[in-house]
């Protein structure tokens, strides 16, 4: 039987890398309905939940990480167990995570001081603090890397996973990619498309997108095209009502080639058009075509 809503009490802690999005990931959660909690003495956050958990319909997202008080991974570790033995509270832990030279790029611009690294280089502080969540990054039930996605990927991507009243309808996310800016560690299913001919190389071609129909065309006409689409059909009309059942609510699959904007681009355009004749909502996502120049 499919699941229709999300149990009556939900626990997220939601840690990371400072400067990772904890802070935009929080607001994300009240702004989906979700009380909220940051920097709560680790000692305080077991008998907070459990009293609120008693009255039943609670939906509370925590800030932990190295600033909380009487922090440790251990300490955390055995709250999430804990809690997860309560029949009663469905508990799960997100990870905010990024590249290290992101980071340090966003406290320079920002001027911010690293709260492991009040009187040390920005890199101290990001390389302790990476030391001291390890072992939360490596048991998240989600880990989202924040170091190419825009905001408004980010509220996309919270919201699929966390919004309320979830229905029994898979919502999937297609996106497109270039490799040189990073493949998206958010995909669930991902499908490298550097195989195919290179519209590139035409210079008549090399301006457009894979929007177009004569890239389109230009693709099609690779003798390997018609194979991998039949292949990836037959691979998502097995996979999708399966996560379906499985309740799963939310699915990324991204479509990557070398500049992002051909290839990619063609063919998340035709995943994106597969999955909704197959009865699923999805969104359509180019993450790099316009930063692109192709190749």
């Amino acid at each position: 039987m499919m699941k229709t809503s999300q149990p009556d009490n939900q626990v997220v802690l939601v840690s990371g890398l400072s400067g990772a999005g904890k802070s935009s990931a929080l607001r994300q959660f009240e702004d989906m309905g979700w009380e909220i909690a940051d920097n709560v003495p680790l000692l305080l956050l077991e008998p907070m939940i459990r009293q609120s958990a008693d009255a039943g319909g609670l939906h509370l997202a925590l800030g932990v990480d190295s600033r909380t008080r009487g922090f440790s991974q251990q300490e955390v570790l055995g709250l999430m167990t804990r809690l997860r033995d309560a029949d009663h509270i469905k508990v799960r832990l997100l990870f905010l995570d990024c590249d290290e030279a992101v980071l340090q790029r966003r406290y320079t611009e920002t001027r911010r001081r690293h709260p492991l690294a009040k009187d040390r280089p920005v890199a101290d502080g990001i390389r302790q603090e990476k030391e001291q969540l390890f072992g939360l990054k490596e048991v998240a039930d989600l880990r989202i890397d924040s170091t190419n996605m825009s905001l408004p990927d980010f509220k996309r991507l919270m919201t699929g996973h966390f919004k309320l009243h979830q229905t029994s309808r898979l919502s999937v996310t297609v996106q497109s990619f270039s490799y040189k800016f990073g493949v998206p560690r958010e995909a669930d299913l991902m499908f490298d498309v550097r195989f195919l001919h290179n519209p590139y190389y035409d210079l008549s071609l090399r301006p457009k997108t894979g929007q177009d129909a004569e890239v389109v065309a230009f693709i099609e006409r690779d003798v390997a095209f018609d194979a991998f689409a039949a292949h990836v059909s037959d691979l998502l009309k097995l996979l999708l009502p399966r996560y379906a059942e499985e309740g799963k609510s939310y699915l990324t699959i991204a479509v990557g080639c070398t500049g992002g904007r051909h290839r990619s681009v063609c063919l998340a355009e035709k995943i994106h058009d597969l999955v909704v004749k197959n009865g699923y909502f999805a969104n359509l996502v180019h993450r790099d075509l316009i930063k692109s120049g192709g190749n």
